[in-house]
């Protein structure tokens, strides 16, 4: 729902203020349209229904995982830009969604599939909000995080704008996650603002030269430049900051690798996840079960928590690194 266009309709209808919070409450709470909230007067109601479409996002297509139940929805916007969400379901009965922050990405991390495809620009709050609403019509939600399509980070007014809001459709502020690839303007402004999110840092290499390689982002923002925000971040909130390190086999997954990155890392202030690759057509390999283990064994000898990712929605191109490629190519 495109939510300055519902503020200035219910103002030229002379509404009173809190009919706007009527209304969002209503959407919040995973209502299927204008007709189910009760509490507003019918003739606001038909006005609102002709007036102001229920979603500013159309849903173009919709897959559901024959594995492990995740659900990938692709969008189109008003003017026709694609944006890609996932809900994934766990046996825990956490709902956890993956929100993009732009139609594509500018960078061109090497791995990623978004990468690969042509930036369109950055989302509306109304239009990462409605990504969140339309799971929220299926079922109730509890934990979010921004590493759909897009760097979050270079969307982030809007992005702190759309979490803003969450809380009403059932997503804590401390159950919210950004991942970024290290865009630091975008972390610094993290830093400032008073929300006790979770942040998560792409990181993908132990040094610079690779890490360049990998993601052409560092030659802007310098690795050590990153990690002593995302410091400076875990302090502030006394949080651990996640370290993503997806896992490319021969580039750098090896063992000298992860000790470079146990050297590199305060285990006070960080904890690693590392991620199987999905790949997605690109010059990369996924590396051996046998590899990651002996990674992480490595890495948590310098006292870092260490997780391997368990990837969902593989067969739906939904899960890390997949957003957006096989859609378009499909749509192509």
């Amino acid at each position: 729902m495109d939510l300055e266009l519902l503020k200035t309709t219910l103002d030229e209808l002379g509404e009173p203020s809190y009919r706007f919070d009527q209304v969002w409450g209503w959407t919040a709470k995973g209502v299927a349209g204008y007709a189910e909230m009760g509490n507003v007067p019918l003739r606001v109601r038909e006005e609102l229904e002709a007036k102001v479409p229920f979603s500013s996002l159309e849903l173009v297509h919709q897959q559901e995982s024959q594995i492990d139940g995740t659900i990938k929805a692709l969008f189109h916007t008003k003017d026709g830009r694609p944006v890609e969400a996932v809900l994934m379901r766990f046996l825990d009965g956490r709902r956890s969604l993956c929100l993009s922050s732009q139609s594509g990405c500018p960078l061109t991390c090497t791995f990623c599939a978004t990468g690969s495809m042509k930036f369109g620009r950055n989302l509306t709050t109304s239009e990462i909000l409605d990504q969140a609403l339309h799971f929220r019509r299926m079922s109730e939600v509890d934990h979010v995080v921004f590493m759909g399509m897009g760097e979050p980070t270079m969307n982030i007014d809007n992005v702190l704008a759309s979490i803003h809001r969450l809380p009403d459709v059932g997503v804590t502020h401390r159950r919210t996650a950004i991942s970024t690839v290290g865009w630091l303007p975008g972390i610094l402004r993290m830093i400032e603002e008073p929300l006790p999110i979770r942040l998560a840092l792409s990181l993908h290499a132990p040094e610079d030269e690779l890490r360049s390689q990998i993601m052409p982002v560092n030659e802007r923002y310098p690795m050590e430049d990153v990690l002593d925000a995302c410091r400076t971040y875990a302090d502030k909130w006394n949080r651990d900051v996640f370290i993503e390190y997806v896992m490319l086999g021969g580039v750098n997954d090896q063992v000298w690798h992860a000790h470079q990155l146990g050297r590199l890392l305060d285990p006070k202030r960080f904890k690693v996840n590392l991620i199987p690759y999905n790949p997605t057509g690109s010059i990369y390999d996924a590396s051996e079960r046998s590899t990651i283990q002996a990674f992480r064994e490595t890495v948590e000898s310098y006292g870092l928590r260490t997780t391997v990712r368990v990837n969902r929605g593989r067969d739906i191109d939904g899960a890390c690194g997949q957003l957006a490629a096989k859609a378009l190519s499909d749509a192509a």
